[in-house]
């Protein structure tokens, strides 16, 4: 999902404004499905995803699937009753076992299966689903999911899968949910034959079938995450080269509409910039044995693990506009670094649950502002982020609800941002900020992570305990505010408006000169003789109020 997300709830806001977050998710009301869909069930604990072999025949003219699912699994505990999704109008035929058809009890997407032999613990087993029908149609990709049936300015289908939020069920069986992903998957995708078909991970062949179609074979050597999953199909050409990166020789391909190879060629040119400038904030791009694709595609954008998805119009900025408003997000194009980004965040470290999307919109927003920095200057990158700031809202909290499949606001990608760099500000030590960004993709390498688990990371790495700078950022929807009063020879400062124990420190300016305070909710003082003003450091996204004019 992305940033687009701000604009929506900008959009909104005349609605929002009237309830604090607290009330809105006081009043959501969630369902059973909701829960199916976002909850570890007994159903998926007991098993844990080895392997898909996912086969699926694509026709454009009745824009239908036909498909078979192999999914193994390992067995963590007893039961014999699994839960696999799929959402309507897809039908699921039928579920086999050893040859053997099961039992299948249908209760929304959620589709549970009766399993006769039995599931020995430590025991990898198999199981084949067969689906077809007409999947739901993305009317807006990628912030509805679904298919994008379109045509190229040739009238050559042109066709593509987005389903983030709204799940890989959409268009295909899987175990949906976050928490569990396959430990390697192979892709066979049968397309029209004038067509090709490019997904995740690494090519594996084609075959040249009697019936006027062709199937591409793909394979995913790393864990990947189900929305991560993705078919994209057209009269694509292809160009490539090679990335000399930390782990050596890096495959990166690109797969563009045959009529924009020029503008692709020189537009392109950025993804090998971002992965020298994001290797350097993050550490190696996490899937050297998969490679690195960019693929054009009838939407903007999305993050598919290894196979990125591009729709920018071949233009700088977020459609050939600057986000920050600062102009130095004309300097680059959004999709391909956003995107590549989330390689890191999102494809590397994966939420287990969506209410922590915060976890991959906020540090690969972040990484726009590493960027500027890597290739502009400190200044530059540091502009770009407080730039971001007119996006945000602050009237919905970041964490959404848990276990029902929700995300929070879009403030996500702004506020997210410019918490992460106002964290930087009180580490005060570049190098050691690196570190922290670095060590957060080594540790959690290829793994789906709590909220809890990043921020306790950043507290344990950085020497400080950000426990309520985190709560107050990320789930509460008020911006703290520095109260201050300047008197003969002080200056008198407190917050407000902040959660019990919230302990920011600043850095503060006197007459220009610089110094740090550490504020409480409780009035402290400075000596500042012949004081006339008093500001905050702006790279610090907090607001202030002399009191004493106001």
């Amino acid at each position: 999902m992305k940033r687009v997300a701000i604009i929506l709830f900008t959009t909104l806001s005349s609605f929002i404004i009237l309830q604090s977050a607290k009330d809105i998710r006081h009043e959501t009301k969630y369902t059973r499905l909701d829960s199916l869909r976002g909850s570890i069930t007994p159903e998926r604990v007991w098993w844990d995803l080895t392997y898909y072999h996912l086969s699926v025949s694509v026709d454009p003219s009745t824009k239908t699937l036909v498909g078979s699912n192999r999914v193994d699994y390992k067995v963590l505990s007893e039961n014999q009753i699994i839960q696999i999704d799929l959402q309507a109008p897809l039908q699921l035929h039928s579920a086999s076992q050893n040859g053997e058809n099961l039992e299948i009890t249908k209760e929304g997407p959620a589709h549970f299966i009766k399993l006769k032999k039995k599931q020995e613990i430590g025991a990898v087993n198999s199981l084949l689903l067969n689906y077809s029908g007409q999947p739901v149609e993305a009317e807006n990709a990628p912030w509805d999911g679904g298919i994008t049936w379109t045509k190229d300015k040739n009238g050559k289908d042109f066709i593509a899968s987005s389903c983030q939020g709204d799940g890989a069920s959409l268009w295909w069986p899987c175990k949906d949910h976050m928490y569990d992903e396959v430990d390697s998957m192979l892709m066979s995708i049968t397309v029209p034959e004038h067509l090709m078909n490019v997904s995740n991970g690494r090519y594996r062949g084609t075959d040249e079938n009697d019936d006027g179609t062709k199937t591409f074979h793909w394979f995913v050597n790393n864990p990947i995450n189900n929305y991560g999953v993705n078919i994209n199909i057209g009269d694509y050409v292809h160009f490539k080269e090679s990335y000399t990166g930390e782990k050596g020789s890096l495959s990166m391909d690109y797969y563009v509409l045959r009529d924009n190879l020029k503008r692709a060629r020189k537009q392109f040119k950025d993804a090998p910039r971002t992965m020298e400038a994001l290797e350097h904030w993050f550490g190696p791009y996490p899937f050297y044995e998969d490679g690195y694709k960019l693929v054009e595609v009838p939407y903007l954008g999305m993050e598919h693990q290894s196979s990125v998805t591009y729709g920018n119009g071949y233009q700088n900025g977020y459609r050939g506009t600057d986000l920050s408003g600062t102009g130095w997000g004309l300097k680059w194009d959004y999709i391909i670094i956003h995107e590549t980004g989330h390689e890191w965040f999102a494809n590397n470290i994966t939420y287990k649950d969506m209410a922590d999307m915060w976890l991959h919109e906020s540090f690969t927003t972040y990484s726009e502002g590493l960027f500027t920095e890597y290739f502009y200057g400190k200044d530059a990158g540091a502009e770009y982020i407080r730039g971001l700031r007119t996006g945000i809202d602050n009237t919905e909290n970041i964490i959404a609800d848990y276990d029902v499949n929700a995300h929070g606001s879009g403030d996500m990608y702004p506020k997210g941002a410019n918490l992460l760099h106002t964290i930087r500000q009180v580490v005060n030590d570049d190098e050691k900020w690196r570190g922290v960004l670095r060590g957060l993709n080594q540790t959690f390498y290829h793994q789906t992570v709590t909220t809890k688990q990043i921020e306790e990371y950043i507290s344990e790495k950085t020497g400080r305990n950000f426990q309520y700078v985190f709560d107050q950022y990320l789930r509460d929807n008020s911006l703290p505010v520095l109260e201050y009063i300047i008197q003969e020879d002080k200056v008198q400062y407190r917050w407000s408006g902040v959660v019990g124990g919230f302990d920011l420190p600043l850095k503060v300016f006197l007459n220009e000169a610089e110094t740090w305070i550490e504020p409480t909710t409780n009035w402290q003082s400075t000596s500042a003789k012949n004081t006339t003003s008093f500001k905050i450091d702006s790279n610090f996204y907090v607001s202030i109020l002399n009191v004493m004019g106001s």
